[in-house]
């Protein structure tokens, strides 16, 4: 074979191998792209249909017409301005009942008081009321020009103030508030320097709602464990109690986390007994 015929040989194995690369090339982004499209299309079904199964364990709501006003908030918005009112509708389609002395409230203590509320039918969470129940741990946004409900990419807690889970939480967390009366419980965290954070959705919200004669005492459970740094004489604490309104009391007991959990588990103490 005359090497002028090699070249070209050589050129057009080249050229099919260079064709072939695109080609590949151009069908892995295509599977990409469908894949892609498939997970975030699941992502924002499978928002919808958590939120409607956790719905739907409370009778006597109409769920997609919850569903409705909640989208109604954020859909079509830009995701850091989305303000706590825009929730109005939703609240006042599942509105809070007022309960006295059963109403439970928390500051980074989380885990130790859902824990604890699931195990004892005694108290009520802001996250154990419909709303609070549907959207617990979710995380949703919308954008301009589109009406879905997006669950990624949206804005962190932090990122800006009025993000829609943000502002949500703080709306509820106001409904919330309002339906406080009577005796009202806070476990707050007492392995932090500052168990009451002023800047805290139960610091800047919830507090701030309670109201007297309606509410008649503020006691508060300080969660502390083996090596706190914090007991009931925390001046973030003495914060407290003056926001709280003229005419409420105060009482703070100091709680091992360990008592409380395993107080808990047990289904002979009554709630009095934990603390």
């Amino acid at each position: 074979m005359e090497s002028g015929e090699i070249r070209g040989s050589e050129k057009k194995r080249r050229r099919r191998g260079f064709i072939l690369a695109v080609t590949a090339v151009a069908l892995l982004v295509i599977i990409l792209a469908v894949v892609l499209g498939v997970t975030l299309s699941r992502g924002r079904e499978g928002f919808k249909d958590t939120f409607m199964e956790r719905c739907q364990k409370f009778k006597g709501y109409n769920c997609e017409h919850i569903w409705e006003l909640f989208q109604q908030a954020y859909v079509n918005q830009d995701p850091c301005e989305v303000p706590p009112n825009a929730y109005d509708s939703l609240i006042a389609a599942a509105p809070l009942e007022s309960s006295c002395n059963r109403l439970l409230f928390w500051s980074k203590t989380k885990d130790v008081v859902q824990d604890f509320s699931r195990k004892k039918d005694c108290f009520q969470t802001v996250e154990e009321t419909l709303l609070g129940s549907v959207l617990n741990s979710l995380t949703w946004c919308g954008k301009k020009g589109s009406n879905e409900t997006l669950t990624t990419d949206c804005p962190g807690w932090l990122d800006c103030e009025n993000n829609p889970p943000r502002s949500f939480w703080r709306r509820v967390s106001t409904a919330f508030g309002d339906a406080a009366c009577g005796n009202v419980t806070a476990m707050l965290n007492g392995s932090i320097t500052t168990p009451f954070d002023t800047q805290s959705i139960f610091g800047s919200v919830e507090v701030k709602r309670f109201k007297s004669p309606r509410v008649k005492n503020m006691n508060v459970v300080l969660v502390i464990q083996k090596n706190s740094v914090t007991n009931c004489t925390n001046p973030s604490l003495q914060n407290l109690v003056m926001a709280l309104d003229k005419g409420i009391s105060y009482s703070c007991l100091e709680v091992f986390r360990s008592q409380i959990e395993k107080c808990g588990s047990d289904p002979e103490k009554p709630c009095g007994a934990c603390w």
